[in-house]
């Protein structure tokens, strides 16, 4: 007999999955109410305004690298340990893990050993490496959805349920464009990343960037977006310091504004970003970018070894070309970052190219008129019910 009520977990160990689980869930809430379906997890500020549950806050995970992690090895150890036993007590019946695979798989496969199905939303990205995960994934999961349009391909030799569901970004950041609001042409975007790691290793040289883009362009005033308060402050402290070390020369205008990313990614006109999810939600946006990316040498020197892919950029993955100049390690440098920004810029020579090619990104991220988090929804609760049938 088919069950009437149910208990699903969303984990989400990162700010994007945050994003994504959030949606997930407004979607799922539509679909059945409170008293019919209980929603917990693991997640950020976003889910927890969707009605999830949070049994453990995600920022406590907010780390990138491998030595970050080791460097943070008791936390996570501790929260694995407690969320195991927690649903292995309480037995939800299905743990939605988004992404996040150096956590999640192993969640997977303690959920396998205690007959929890596992739903998996958002693929590790194993295209790229570690594609010894592949068998693990097809084992430990009942269902994989994946929001690019190569990624089915992955999984293509496995028995595991893999199904496209769209990227989740298109119709966010379609949902809040405001049509009064227009781009100004002078107007350039630096978005230095979500965690503190990130800030330290990209904000100087996003500011000098801008200075040197200044110089050649005294019309060009520059916004910092921060997603969140402590990351607000920590740009704002970098920005100061970086001010009075330069306080004989002439700045341009800059200033950091605290979770306005939305607006920010209408009305600029060219952007700098740190390598991640913000370069997909640019591209959705029509916002021209440069890519950066800095990790602990360590890290980078283990990611030339096991990672075999011709861009880390995601856009550019998708579009199978070069559509955002991206730079890592020691090309993040001012010269080398605003000769690549002026080539975007309103008039720039690779302005229309740049445009063009994002459109044909965001056309292959968006598969038929459904929304991705809604159909994503549908595929949750059509599994969940097969469970129980």
């Amino acid at each position: 007999m088919m069950k009437d009520t149910y208990s699903v977990w969303i984990f989400a160990g990162e700010a994007s999955g945050d994003i994504y689980g959030a949606r997930l869930a407004e979607e799922l809430r539509k679909m059945l109410p409170p008293e019919k379906l209980r929603i917990a997890g693991m997640g950020g500020h976003l889910m927890k305004d969707a009605g999830v549950e949070i049994m453990v806050d995600s920022t406590e995970l907010g780390v990138v690298g491998l030595i970050e992690v080791f460097e943070n090895i008791g936390t996570f150890v501790r929260i694995f340990q407690n969320l195991k036993n927690r649903a292995i007590k309480e037995r939800p019946d299905a743990v939605i893990l988004i992404d996040y695979p150096g956590f999640n798989l192993r969640f997977a496969k303690q959920m396998y050993k205690n007959k929890i199905p596992v739903i998996w939303y958002i693929s590790p990205q194993v295209w790229a490496w570690g594609k010894g995960r592949i068998p693990k994934l097809a084992k430990y999961c009942a269902k994989m959805m994946v929001i690019f349009p190569f990624e089915p391909e992955t999984y293509k030799n496995t028995s595991l349920d893999t199904e496209f569901v769209g990227h989740p970004l298109v119709n966010i950041v379609h949902k809040r464009k405001s049509p009064d609001m227009k781009q100004d042409p002078d107007l350039v975007l630096l978005l230095p990343g979500s965690r503190f790691n990130e800030i330290n290793r990209l904000f100087v040289p996003m500011l000098e960037t801008a200075v040197e883009l200044h110089r050649r362009h005294p019309n060009l005033r520059f916004a910092v977006s921060a997603p969140r308060k402590a990351i607000y402050e920590r740009t704002n402290e970098i920005l100061r310091k970086f001010c009075e070390v330069r306080k004989d020369e002439k700045l341009p205008e800059v200033k950091i504004y605290s979770g306005e990313t939305a607006r920010f990614l209408q009305e600029a006109a060219t952007g700098l970003a740190a390598s991640g999810t913000i370069t997909v939600e640019s591209a959705i946006a029509g916002l021209p970018l440069v890519v950066v990316y800095r990790l602990n040498p360590i890290t980078y020197w283990l990611g030339r070894m096991l990672v075999k892919i011709p861009f880390f950029t995601m856009v550019n993955l998708i579009a199978k070309k070069r559509v955002f100049e991206e730079f890592l390690q020691e090309d993040v440098n001012a010269m080398t970052l605003s000769g690549a920004m002026e080539k975007i810029l309103p008039g720039g020579s690779r302005r229309a190219e740049v445009e063009k090619d994002i459109a044909g990104v965001v056309e292959a991220l968006s598969p038929g008129s459904a929304d991705a988090s809604r159909k994503a929804a549908e595929a949750v609760m059509q599994k969940v019910r097969s469970f129980s049938s």
